[in-house]
């Protein structure tokens, strides 16, 4: 049962990551990567507030919808690419603003 709640919440987590990111990435008129910013910063949230909720609730969305919608990789890897092009000042505030929104808003999330 916890394998098919968390393929459950994968199955959508992944593609609404995708397409959310697909369309955001159209209209970047900045140098942050918000899209990935953005979606880190919701998934930190949506695990906040399914953490401490019954075990399915906790597979289907924290394990299965938070852990494929988020992406840690992609983060790093906008991170290195940025310090690589030595845009060094960026490359903080992308880390910086996503260690702590996406803090905050798993904070906020399990205080709901």
């Amino acid at each position: 049962m916890r394998a098919l709640l968390i393929s459950l919440g994968a199955g959508v987590g992944a593609p609404l990551r995708y397409l959310i990111d697909k369309n955001l990435r159209k209209s970047r008129i900045n140098l942050l990567p918000i899209e990935t910013l953005l979606i880190n910063i919701l998934g930190s949230f949506i695990l906040g507030v399914t953490v401490h909720r019954s075990a399915n609730i906790g597979f289907l969305f924290g394990t299965g919808f938070a852990g494929a919608f988020t992406t840690w990789s992609a983060f790093a890897l906008e991170t290195h690419g940025l310090f690589k092009s030595s845009k060094h000042l960026t490359a903080w505030s992308y880390l910086v603003l996503t260690l702590v929104l996406g803090d905050s808003a798993a904070a906020l999330g399990n205080a709901i």
